[in-house]
Parts: C-alpha cells; sequence; structure tokens
C-alpha cells in the first residue's frame, strides 16, 4: 500500500464514521506565537477545540502538512523527517475513548490488515493529580489486546499538553506496532527507541484544562485528537526499514544517486529530507533569511548542501533535487508547483551565497589547522561561523593527520543548544494559540490594521504573517517600501477612529465562494474546505478567520504603531501594541 493509498483509506473510513474532511492548512500558522510551523494536524484546530463551533461540524479528518525542527539531530535515521504529512481524526465535544479507540482497533484491523498480535499499547499510569487511564485499559482489553501488551506509562511518554503555562491537556493512548526485532534489553518497552517497537498512531483525549497555579480542571468541553504519521505508517505496512524507502521518497532518493559521486546513506537521507522540507516552506513563500522561518530554512537548505558536497554534488544539484519533489507532490499539494519559479530561483541563490561562505570557512580552517589538532572550540566555530558540519572538519583534519576533539564539539554544541533553547522559551512563552483577553483584542486589532493598510496605502495589501502574543502584535504584509511618518499616523488615527466608533464584531457562516463574491479578505482561506467563517467589524472590514474576537471595538483601548522593517523582499512587518486608557 502506497501512501497515496493509504491517505485515501484513511479518509475515506472516518468519512463512513460521520466526519467532515477538511483540506491541510498552510505550514505557517495563523495567529499563534508560540511556533513558526504548524507542527501537528490539531494546530490549526485550536479555537475549535477550546470550544468554538467549526463550520464542518463536531466530527473533522484531514491530512494535515507539519514541520518540526526539534529531532533535526535525528534526521538520517530511519524514521525521523522535519516535514511530514499527518492524518488525523477529531471530535469537538463529540464521541470519546469508546468510539475512538474502536476505531482506531476496526481501521489498524480490517482497512490496514495489520496483525494485532503485534499490537502494542500504551496508556496513563496517572500520578499524585491526575488518575490512572483505566477506561482506555479496558476498552483496549474488550477488544482483545492482553495485558502484557497494555503498557502503563507517565506523563512524560502518554500526556499531551498544555505546551505553554496553562490550557487544554489530557492524557493519550499510544498504539505500537512490534517489527519482531529482539529487545535492546530487560526493560524493552514502547517508546524505547531502539526499533523494536514501532509507533503508528497516537490518540490523546483532551480532558482537562491545566491552571497557571498547576491544578488540573475537567474540561467543559472534552475533544479527541488523533495522529498518524504517512511517512512512518507507509513504511511499516510495506515491511520497508526506513520512511526513504516509501513512495513519499523514492524518486527524490533516486535523484540523489543520480547526481552523487559516493555513497553516505546518513547524508543522502539528509539531503532528501531537508530539500523536501526547503521546497514546501518556500512554496510558502517564504525566503531564506537570519530570522525566524527564514532562518530555519537556511538552516535546512546549507545543510543539505553540506551533506551534498560531501558525497561529491556538483554545483546545481540542490535545485535539481527540488524539482524532483515538485514533480512528486504537485497532485496532492498544487502550490509546489503553482510557485515552482520562485522555489528554484531562491534554491540557486542561496546555494551560491553558502558556497562562498564555505569558501571563507576554508580559509579560517586552513589557518587553524596550522596550529596542530583541532580544539571542540575551534571545530565548533567553524560549524557555527562557516557552517562545516563536524564530519567535514573531521575529514578535512584527516586529510592533514591532524585529529579533531569530537567530545568537546559536542560540549560546545549542548551549551548552545540550552542557550537557544531558553532564548525560544522566553520569545514564545505565550503558550500554544494564546487565549487570553489581551490577545483576543490584538487579534482584533490585526484586522483593524489589515483593512487601514489596504485604505491609507494601496487595495491589494494582504496578509503575509502574523504573531500575537498578549503584549503586541506582528504584522507582515505586501509592500515594496518604508512607510512614511505620514502614513503611519494616518494608519494609527484610522485604526483608532473605528475602535472610537464602538463597531459591533460579529460572525456569519457561509460558502467560500460567498464570502469572496462580498469580498472578504483571506490569506488562509484553503483551511476549513467549503464553508467558512467571515468576521465583519460593522461595514469597515470583513475577513475569513478563525477568531477570536471582541464583541465591540471600544474594547481595544488605543492603537499605537512601535516598529516597521522590512523582512523580505517587498514584505514590510509592523508591530503595534494596545494602550489601556490609563496608559496614554
Amino acid at each position: 500500500m502506497d501512501s497515496k493509498e493509504l491517505k485515501k483509506k484513511y479518509i475515506e473510513f472516518f468519512k463512513k464514521k460521520g466526519h467532515a474532511e477538511i483540506k491541510s492548512s498552510p505550514l505557517v500558522p495563523e495567529n499563534d506565537p508560540t511556533v513558526l510551523f504548524t507542527t501537528a494536524g490539531m494546530h490549526p484546530l485550536v479555537p475549535f477545540l477550546l470550544g468554538q463551533p467549526h463550520p464542518s461540524g463536531k466530527r473533522l479528518v484531514g491530512v494535515q502538512k507539519c514541520l518540526r525542527t526539534g529531532d533535526i539531530d535525528d534526521v538520517g535515521d530511519p524514521t525521523h523527517n522535519t516535514f511530514f504529512e499527518m492524518l488525523g481524526n477529531w471530535s469537538l465535544g463529540d464521541y470519546w475513548k469508546e468510539d475512538a479507540i474502536k476505531w482506531c482497533y476496526e481501521f489498524l484491523k480490517d482497512e490496514l490488515k495489520i496483525d494485532m498480535n503485534k499490537l502494542h499499547v500504551t496508556v496513563f499510569a496517572g500520578n499524585e493529580t491526575v488518575p490512572k487511564d483505566e477506561e482506555s485499559a479496558k476498552i483496549w482489553k474488550s477488544l482483545g489486546i492482553p495485558e502484557d501488551r497494555i503498557h502503563y506509562m507517565g506523563m512524560e511518554d502518554n500526556w499531551w499538553g498544555p505546551p505553554g503555562e496553562e490550557g487544554p491537556c489530557g492524557p493519550d493512548t499510544e498504539m505500537f506496532v512490534d517489527t519482531g526485532k529482539s529487545k535492546c534489553g530487560p526493560n524493552c518497552k514502547p517508546g524505547c527507541g531502539c526499533g523494536k517497537y514501532f509507533e503508528i498512531w497516537n490518540a490523546v483525549f483532551m480532558e482537562y484544562f491545566k491552571t497557571k497555579d498547576g491544578k488540573f480542571e475537567p474540561l467543559k468541553q472534552k475533544n479527541v485528537d488523533t495522529g498518524m504519521g504517512v511517512e512512518r505508517t507507509t513504511a511499516i505496512l510495506n515491511g520497508y526499514k526506513s520512511v526513504y524507502e516509501t513512495d513519499l521518497f523514492k524518486p527524490i532518493m533516486e535523484k540523489i544517486n543520480e547526481l552523487k559521486e559516493k555513497s553516505d546513506e546518513k547524508a543522502e537521507r539528509i539531503i532528501a529530507d531537508h530539500l523536501r522540507a526547503s521546497t514546501f516552506i518556500l512554496a510558502e513563500k517564504i525566503p531564506p533569511s537570519n530570522v525566524e522561518r527564514g532562518y530555519v530554512l537556511r538552516r535546512l537548505i546549507r545543510r543539505a548542501i553540506r551533506y551534498g558536497r560531501l558525497i561529491g554534488m556538483k554545483e546545481g544539484f540542490v535545485s535539481k533535487i527540488a524539482k524532483t519533489v515538485i514533480e512528486r507532490y504537485k497532485e496532492e499539494y498544487p502550490e509546489v508547483k503553482q510557485n515552482e519559479e520562485f522555489i528554484l530561483e531562491e534554491l540557486d541563490k542561496e546555494e551560491k551565497r553558502f558556497l562562498k561562505t564555505l569558501e571563507s570557512g576554508l580559509k579560517v580552517f586552513n589557518k587553524i589547522a596550522k596550529e596542530g589538532n583541532i580544539s571542540g572550540e575551534k571545530a565548533f566555530l567553524l560549524f557555527q561561523s562557516y557552517g562545516f558540519p563536524l564530519e567535514m572538519t573531521v575529514e578535512l583534519a584527516k586529510e592533514r593527520g591532524l585529529k579533531v576533539d569530537v567530545e568537546g564539539f559536542h560540549k560546545e554544541y549542548k551549551k548552545h543548544q540550552e542557550i537557544s533553547r531558553k532564548g525560544a522559551e522566553k520569545e514564545f512563552k505565550g503558550g500554544l494559540a494564546d487565549t487570553s483577553y489581551e490577545s483576543i483584542k490584538l487579534h482584533t486589532a490585526t484586522h483593524l490594521l489589515a483593512e487601514a493598510l489596504r485604505r491609507v496605502l494601496k487595495r491589494d495589501i494582504i496578509q503575509k504573517g502574523s504573531n500575537i502574543t498578549p503584549e503586541r502584535l506582528r504584522f507582515d504584509f505586501n509592500f515594496d517600501r518604508k512607510l512614511t511618518d505620514e502614513e503611519i499616523k494616518k494608519v494609527e488615527d484610522l485604526v483608532n477612529e473605528k475602535i472610537k466608533e464602538g463597531l459591533p464584531v460579529y460572525r456569519k457562516e457561509m460558502t467560500l465562494e460567498e464570502a469572496k463574491k462580498i469580498g472578504a479578505q483571506g490569506v488562509f482561506e484553503e483551511k476549513y474546505g467549503d464553508k467558512v467563517y467571515v468576521y465583519f467589524i460593522d461595514d469597515f472590514s470583513k475577513e475569513i478567520c478563525g477568531g477570536p474576537h471582541v464583541k465591540n471595538t471600544k474594547e481595544l483601548g488605543k492603537f499605537k504603531i512601535v516598529k516597521q522593517k522590512s523582512v523580505a523582499a517587498g514584505v514590510r512587518r509592523i508591530k503595534a501594541i494596545l494602550l489601556n486608557n490609563s496608559d496614554e
């Protein structure tokens, strides 16, 4: 069974169970300050998981494109990817554990024909504040899974969320297939990472709300959120040893094989993964840069180039592999073909830029090498400042009969990771899709800002990105020059005028075509399928949006633009705040 058949079976199975199919959201999440990219199928559904009604109903199913960089150092092994597709079905306050688990079992057994004698499951073991999930275990037993294949595990393994200080969370049950490999030791069990147990599906039961003081309160709306990775599941269904053998990667690996001069399995996998991910990021018109999403993209491209050089690939290989990615995915994700010219141009430019950097790095390496063996600190300098992977430094040193302090390099690397992690926590500490009243006010203010920019500057301005925290809003839009002080004042004045008028904010449900006919703005319109919500700020603004918003603009206070800058060619960024009357 290839990936396309898997996706079709999954969607059709849950449609028969009363689920409405929703389309994949963009990789760039809408108004979520916690992450740079969509990391899971539930990510775009947060407002609806928190109680807002979804236009398509309470039962949803879909396949979501996702991107995670937390495991980037594991890419190259048989299962880890940065970009991946996630199948999911959701219950928004509808069915609960029994139906969710029974359908998981039914789909695995009857549709995927998995040998149920090889199925192991994990459930939450409970702790001093939340009870053991006996309910899930009982359901699995009723389906014929014996006790010795039901594993009770703690919060680190069988609990989801909240990613922030507070929010919805709950226990999960995970499903694993025993690959038949020998146990790595007496404590070997699902989740140990040795490869014996292959995770195939995860069902999260959001039944609690964690408060800031650490209490777990029952949620008014209990939700089910499941996730099945397309790459991993396709691999296990076909008996493959890695995801890189699946139809998702096969043409990409073949192109790499054609372009390489020597073999290195890990390098080839990294190149395939990183350039597939880069192609999808570029398809959303995000160029490489030194900040945020652009920095992630730059890191992926340059890492692919470094490994390409290690296996003898010649300049220009990056866009050649990207063309193969585009051909493989153009039917399922038309945006890769639609933006092909932009994707290939940006990749070629980035490759040329990086090759110049590498030349500079080689000069520095030669100076360092004259001093003798290379310290971990110097090896890390080459990695951090010039993009040299440790493997390249070791290889070059070996040619000169020198040694590299590999252990010292890893110490420096870990130190750097810890600094980066703390910085990320500081930047994104608002929690997943923060729904505090302050954030809701700023979300509403972005609608006013977007319309004000259209009226003051030009009508064809569209949102290129948005990031909301309780302290400020950040809004990216298409504009090719710096705004003058007069223009900034006009925008501020217009927004504040609409706030003072006390305009009502209300929502209407309609078809996508109806929304387009009335001129509703919608950068993320593909998110909800045929039916959408349009938020109106009286007759001033109308946008396709998932919410949430305030009821009246008079709740907002005073709007103030605090910064503007360029973030990419033809894209400007505005940062703004809302002041209470007492702050003025």
